[in-house]
């Protein structure tokens, strides 16, 4: 089992930064892929971004450019951090974390939110 404790959420104007970490606590050997997910109210989840245990990312176009996503090397620890945002990246933000799957299967699973393990979720609010 792995478990998900994410921070770093709050309020913040348009244009405005946050970063958000995710702490991952079990049998984090085992994972080969965390991400981060967005839901706002009455809006199907999604996918932000993804970053596998060799450390290549994935984002959502919506954030390209604005949202990096790292880790630590031991998969013990995920950020994201968020930049330049705007009203619409107002949601509950989650950490994911995939495990005991091959590597070439990140960016299907995060695709497809599939992943085993979630956090409780973290709000973020962008003011105009």
């Amino acid at each position: 089992q792995v478990q998900l404790v994410e921070s770093g959420g709050g309020s913040v104007q348009a244009g405005g930064s946050l970063s958000l970490s995710c702490a991952a606590s079990g049998y984090t050997g085992s994972i080969y892929c965390m991400g981060w997910f967005r839901q706002a109210p009455g809006k199907k989840r999604e996918g932000v971004a993804a970053i596998g245990r060799d450390g290549s990312t994935t984002y959502a176009d919506s954030v390209k450019g604005r949202f990096t996503i790292s880790k630590d090397n031991s998969m013990t620890t995920l950020y994201l951090r968020m930049n330049s945002l705007k009203p619409e990246d107002t949601a509950m933000y989650y950490c994911a974390a995939d495990a005991n799957r091959p590597n070439s299967y990140c960016w299907t699973t995060w695709a497809d939110g599939i992943y085993g393990f979630w956090g409780q979720g973290t709000q973020v609010t962008v003011s105009s």
